[in-house]
């Protein structure tokens, strides 16, 4: 670790130049020699490092999005070459170089912000060696061998021994006690960070590799923090404890207001933004329009959260228009098309009301006026001879339906036929 250390050392003196500052800023109210005048200066010196690395983290996600809008045509490169995995990985990698997206995107943060913890180490080494370095110099050295951390030297380590333990005016249990709580709580910030990325806000429904490295990653960090954390100082352990405590806040804040589209956040904030807009019916903010608008430009191409999404819209006389704003529908009858256009629908026809079967044989007259699909017009008929077999159909009261005499047969009878003999 030292020769690790000692490859940073360009970025030795500026790390220990910011520390510096802090101190002088907490020593004048918590004392120069306290725990709490030099942990806070490490802790402001990891802030200071994450704001300034805050363009790296929005690109970062612009990449990760990147690597979500290529979810589909990963899944047809692995069904079309399932049984070759060779010509799979080519095949991934033509598509990665084709459209400038990186896998390992999401470990830049870490691989920009690992010179400052090299340097950190390097820093917190010296003043455990009795070294000056950087910027610091004796008295402030002196000052921060005397700086305790819970009852642990701020250079102290688990695996000190304890001749090395009591020159730092401390025990070797506190050492020990201390950094074992701190590397456990390192391990499970980072394990609980990357275990929120896996089940909130990846997309579930395509198996990728992309998903089978930040699987890997979920595990293997914590592992890669404790094993080496027994060799950090308090100070590195203060250091890296920080960082991943604002890399959980930072993606639970990502996770909430800006989730992957099919992930398990995104239909949560549907539903949250779905009850607002029924509620004030419009949106909020710009981001808020920003993530409408590119739900309504997918038309059939949308997930099943936001087809949900713009249906309780719909039901709730909402259409979501294509700048990504809502407006309200008068008549309450909105439909949105798949292709993300907003129709007003037809009212439904409505079906007359059919009769009961008692009133329809009985025969009832109806009232004067009335036009009925059952009778035809009042034509002059002209008289049948008297020879002929029909029989004329009886007049009754304004009604043009016969009824059927009791035994007979409904409708015309038909004439018998003479026996032949």
């Amino acid at each position: 670790m030292d020769t690790i250390a000692s490859l940073f050392s360009f970025i030795t003196t500026p790390v220990s130049w910011v520390i510096v500052q802090f101190h002088s800023v907490y020593g004048s109210l918590f004392g120069p020699d306290t725990g709490w005048a030099w942990g806070l200066s490490i802790v402001s010196l990891v802030i200071l490092i994450r704001i300034c690395l805050i363009p790296l983290f929005v690109k970062q996600i612009k990449a990760t999005r990147a690597m979500q809008t290529l979810q589909p045509e990963m899944k047809k490169i692995q069904e079309r070459y399932k049984n070759d995995k060779q010509r799979q990985s080519e095949e991934m990698m033509k598509l990665y170089k084709e459209t400038g997206t990186n896998p390992l995107s999401s470990c830049l943060p870490i691989l920009a912000q690992s010179p400052f913890f090299f340097a950190l180490y390097h820093v917190l080494n010296g003043i455990a060696s009795n070294d000056t370095i950087g910027v610091i110099n004796e008295q402030l050295l002196e000052s921060a061998q005397k700086a305790h951390i819970f009852g642990a030297p701020l250079a102290a380590k688990f695996t000190d021994s304890p001749e090395k333990v009591e020159a730092l005016n401390s025990s070797l249990t506190d050492v020990r006690v201390v950094t074992a709580i701190m590397i456990v709580l390192m391990s499970l910030s980072q394990f609980y960070t990357q275990r929120q990325l896996m089940t909130k806000n990846v997309d579930t429904t395509v198996k990728t590799p992309f998903m089978q490295q930040q699987k890997m990653l979920m595990y293997v960090f914590p592992v890669i923090f404790a094993v080496f954390g027994i060799n950090f100082p308090v100070g590195v352990l203060v250091y890296w404890l920080t960082t991943n405590v604002w890399t959980m806040g930072q993606q639970m804040y990502v996770i909430h207001n800006n989730p992957t589209p099919g992930s398990k956040a995104q239909a949560a904030y549907l539903e949250r933004l779905s009850k607002h807009v029924a509620k004030h019916g419009k949106t909020r903010n710009r981001r808020e329009r920003a993530i409408v608008k590119a739900i309504v430009a997918k038309g059939r191409d949308r997930n099943e959260y936001e087809r949900k999404f713009i249906n309780g819209l719909n039901k709730a006389g909402f259409a979501a228009q294509t700048d990504g704003t809502v407006v309200k529908n008068e008549n309450g009858a909105v439909a949105q098309a798949e292709d993300g256009t907003t129709t007003t629908a037809a009212p439904k026809r409505q079906q007359p009301k059919r009769q009961p079967k008692s009133k329809r044989h009985s025969g009832a007259a109806k009232p004067a006026g009335e036009p009925t699909s059952l009778t035809k017009a009042d034509d002059p008929q002209d008289a049948k001879p008297s020879g002929s077999k029909g029989n004329a159909k009886p007049a009754g009261n304004g009604s043009t339906r016969s009824r059927a005499q009791s035994g007979q047969r409904k409708g015309p009878q038909r004439p018998k036929s003479p026996s032949k003999k």
